[in-house]
């Protein structure tokens, strides 16, 4: 699909690093292009210094000859393909897609300091790490966590038992391997406890009086939906400047809009929300040895349409069986997987439009700064 087509500015932005002193700009300037000359990336980054509102900045773009041969029409999809990583058994090669990724992004990723940049860049990292360990049972309905951490109430959600480490609940209730079972969850509230345990992991080391609110605040009471958003997250893209539909970097969470109306009235089917794992693949939690390609995501929302049925009860529902085998009957015919994707790599439509809109959401998101001093990360009641 062609960016400008859809008013898409394609040009890289990438990183900028602001402070409120040159000496402190330079220090930054000095700790970044070490961290990028170890990875050999140095030779690949552009930098512009410029004033800023808080002093002045400096911005760290992929130059743009080898953003034209790496990521053609913003499509980030393909780095590691292109550049040989290895991110699955290679912290490093992990930290390298992440970087490039945001070094060509359309929109500025800001910070107020190096430290500040290195904070998201591990918090993305634990992210995608504790994100491919996740294993769920779908479950729009019912909800369940382990009974040696966890404790509910209808006032405060979930919340964790006095003692216990928040890290280790948030992992025994979403990994098997830690746990030895698997608990039900929405794909919306498995995404909030993955984001929730990477950006624990990095306060744990980074922000000890941080990671001491949160684990306070989830023995209280537990943060989810809108309220997680907001405490949580920036969000970046928007309806009226969409990202480039194949743009992603590693740690995003996003948001795939069915984009037929009758299949999305089945609750838990009006979209699906995942994790960008890097290297082409979205998480399945719920097969996680399965991840999602782009077209095997796209031709799975496409095929909820024609899985729809009511049961006795004359509720909407999808039979997922029916959804998996169309979906390995398209992945058959070429011509039909191009047929569907011409549809679904569109851009989605607004609120309650249905009319010629695809599944590819016009933003995605990541964790607010987290570090000592630069922190915008606030909790209620603290």
């Amino acid at each position: 699909m062609d960016g400008a087509m859809n008013g898409i500015d394609l040009n890289p932005v990438g990183i900028q690093i602001h402070g409120v002193a040159a000496q402190d700009i330079d220090a930054a300037r000095r700790s970044f292009l070490a961290q990028l000359g170890e990875f050999g990336l140095d030779r690949c980054v552009a930098m512009i210094k410029e004033p800023h509102v808080r002093g002045c900045s400096i911005k760290f773009q992929l130059r743009k000859d080898f953003a034209s041969e790496w990521t053609p029409d913003g499509d980030t999809t393909r780095l590691c393909q292109k550049l040989n990583l290895g991110t699955e058994g290679n912290a490093g090669d992990l930290e390298r897609e992440i970087l490039l990724a945001m070094l060509v992004g359309p929109v500025a990723f800001e910070f107020p300091s190096y430290d500040e940049l290195s904070s998201a860049v591990r918090i993305r990292k634990n992210v995608v790490e504790a994100a491919r360990k996740t294993m769920l049972a779908f479950d729009t309905d019912e909800a369940e966590r382990p009974a040696d951490y966890w404790t509910y109430s209808e006032e405060r959600g979930f919340t964790i038992l006095p003692g216990k480490s928040l890290i280790t609940a948030l992992q025994k209730a979403t990994q098997p391997d830690a746990s030895g079972r698997i608990y039900s969850f929405s794909c919306y509230r498995a995404t909030e406890y993955v984001i929730l345990l990477g950006i624990a992991q990095e306060l744990k080391s980074s922000n000890p009086d941080l990671f001491r609110q949160l684990q306070k605040q989830w023995e209280s009471r537990a943060i989810k939906s809108g309220e997680f958003h907001e405490v949580f997250l920036r969000e970046y893209g928007s309806m009226s400047e969409p990202l480039p539909p194949k743009y992603y970097v590693p740690g995003d969470r996003l948001w795939f809009r069915n984009p037929d109306q009758h299949s999305s009235d089945v609750t838990g089917y009006e979209g699906s929300w995942v994790f960008y794992l890097g290297g082409g693949l979205f998480t399945n939690f719920w097969k996680r040895d399965k991840p999602y390609t782009l077209t095997t995501k796209c031709l799975e929302l496409f095929h909820w349409r024609n899985a729809t049925y009511r049961d006795q009860a004359g509720k909407l529902q999808i039979d997922e069986a029916i959804v998996e085998e169309r979906v390995r009957t398209s992945m058959s015919d070429p011509v039909e997987v191009e047929r569907i994707l011409q549809k679904m790599l569109r851009l989605r439509e607004p609120k309650g439009v249905y009319v010629n809109g695809g599944c590819i959401d016009t933003s995605r998101e990541y964790p607010r700064w987290v570090y000592p001093g630069t922190a915008d990360l606030v909790l209620p009641g603290f």
